[in-house]
């Protein structure tokens, strides 16, 4: 599912930093890459590209985890 709250690049943003800004996790980058089809080929955004921002997956429950991650 969409965010109604879309993102706005500026100049010299890139997926990872993207990542890192909506949710403090570059690794999360390939959501937004999925969310964005149309822009995958695109590296270095120039300002003013709207992106779809998709919800983040719901976390896994703790007993599933392993102990260092609970």
């Amino acid at each position: 599912m969409l965010l109604p709250n879309p993102y706005t690049t500026t100049q010299g943003d890139t997926w990872d930093l993207i990542a890192y800004r909506l949710w403090n996790d570059e690794t999360r980058m390939h959501l937004l890459l999925a969310a964005n089809p149309q822009q995958q080929e695109v590296a270095v955004f120039s300002a003013g590209v709207v992106l779809n921002v998709p919800e983040l997956p719901a976390a896994a429950p703790a007993a599933t985890l392993p102990p260092w991650r609970r």
